[in-house]
């Protein structure tokens, strides 16, 4: 064999023991959170397998997670304010910063551009380059006359490089223009409302919804028409009965809209409110087990599925969006924390904390179809979210 073959055969030999990942897509790709080990694993819907565990992230007590808008990037918000940007194809930390003392969440723009972190301490958002994670803008939530900063909730993108977000302690909702990301122009909604707790972006971006957690009621605000304010829907939808120790906050999101209804967790109640989302008025509340916790459409539509606080954090009931009524009650195992579905919806992921497992159920027949391995799981968060506005 001539030289020149010999080189080419151990070239060859050299590229089979040293290749890269095999080459694929990213659309059926996800991230589950194991908040106890600051790690996170990188999952495959499609063969309902975990490809691999990336550790390091820090404090995921009440992680989130948004998406690159090509799916290759999983930007990860950890408690402990920092923000970890994890390459999924290589399966690796690409990057990770921190940037405040404690932070809740975090928002992608619409040319996927910018990142924007809502802050518990110092309060307010942060805008940075989603590239480099380079500091574009500091936007301190200051309110009142002596210069106290809110805790920010309900972050959310909007059409437009444009981002909603609500102020905790001053009981407002601000949106910030990032058309000049170093320059961001600011719009206040003033008095919306007693301690708003988290928000949604409605599916087409049209409004934005802050629910609110120190009076029975959610703020919302019309985008196309913000010159009209602020006003209450929904107010006092628990009047005249005794609230219930709430155990652990709802959260809102544009999961929760379901064609023209959306479908929100009451606060303190074990009831899902049914709002018509052209007139935003109640047509309907539907009671379920317990304290609602995540409220969640399947792409379709056609059913929702809920989960809840303690002590109901076992069970999963699953309503009827044609009748408004819950069809099944699921027990998917200790301490169930999220669910999330798969892009078209044939599939739900189901995590549960103190199983250290992901339960995979097929959502026509309601049955368990698989299930996974993880250390102490919350958040499952596909990829099919970069396509969504307010996820």
């Amino acid at each position: 064999m001539s030289v020149a073959r010999l080189f080419l055969a151990a070239a060859a030999l050299c590229l089979a023991a040293c290749s890269p990942l095999p080459l694929r897509g990213t659309g059926d790709l996800g991230v589950v959170i194991e908040r106890a080990s600051g790690s996170v694993e990188i999952i495959d819907t499609s063969a309902r397998a975990v490809l691999a565990t990336v550790a390091g992230l820090g404090d995921l007590s009440h992680a989130s997670v948004v998406y690159s808008r090509d799916g290759r990037y999983a930007y990860v918000f950890g408690r402990d304010g920092a923000i970890s940007k994890v390459d999924l194809l290589q399966q690796r930390l690409d990057r990770r910063i921190v940037q405040a003392g404690n932070s809740i969440g975090g928002a992608i723009s619409q040319d996927g551009r910018l990142i924007v972190v809502q802050n518990y301490v110092p309060g307010g958002i942060k805008v940075f380059a989603a590239d480099t994670l380079e500091l574009l803008a500091d936007v301190p939530t200051v309110y009142g006359d002596d210069g106290r900063r809110s805790k920010v909730v309900g972050l959310a993108d909007l059409p437009g490089n444009r981002f909603a977000f609500a102020l905790f302690d001053a009981g407002e909702i601000w949106i910030a223009d990032l058309a000049d990301p170093r320059h961001p122009q600011l719009t206040k909604f003033h008095d919306i409302g007693r301690q708003p707790y988290d928000g949604l972006v409605t599916p087409d971006g049209r409004y934005y919804l802050a629910g609110l957690f120190g009076e029975d009621g959610i703020a919302l605000v019309d985008l196309w028409h913000p010159e009209q304010g602020a006003r209450k829907i929904l107010s006092g939808y628990g009047r005249g009965e005794e609230k219930l120790p709430v155990f652990k906050m709802p959260h809102l999101r544009g999961w929760s809209v379901a064609g023209r209804r959306a479908y929100l967790p009451a606060v303190g109640r074990h009831e899902v409110l049914v709002v018509d989302t052209e007139t935003w008025r109640e047509v309907d509340r539907i009671p379920v087990k317990g304290q609602p916790v995540f409220v969640i459409a399947r792409p379709d539509g056609r059913q929702v599925w809920v989960n809840f606080a303690i002590p109901d954090n076992g069970s999963v009931q699953v309503i009827d969006t044609d009748t408004d009524r819950v069809t099944a009650t699921l027990a998917p195992g200790r301490a169930v924390l999220h669910l999330e579905f798969t892009p078209r919806g044939e599939e739900v992921w189901v995590s549960a904390r103190d199983d250290d497992s992901i339960l995979v159920y097929d959502t026509a027949k309601l049955q368990k179809v698989g299930e996974l391995p993880a250390e102490s799981p919350s958040g499952i968060f596909f990829t099919s979210r970069a396509q969504r506005i307010g996820f």
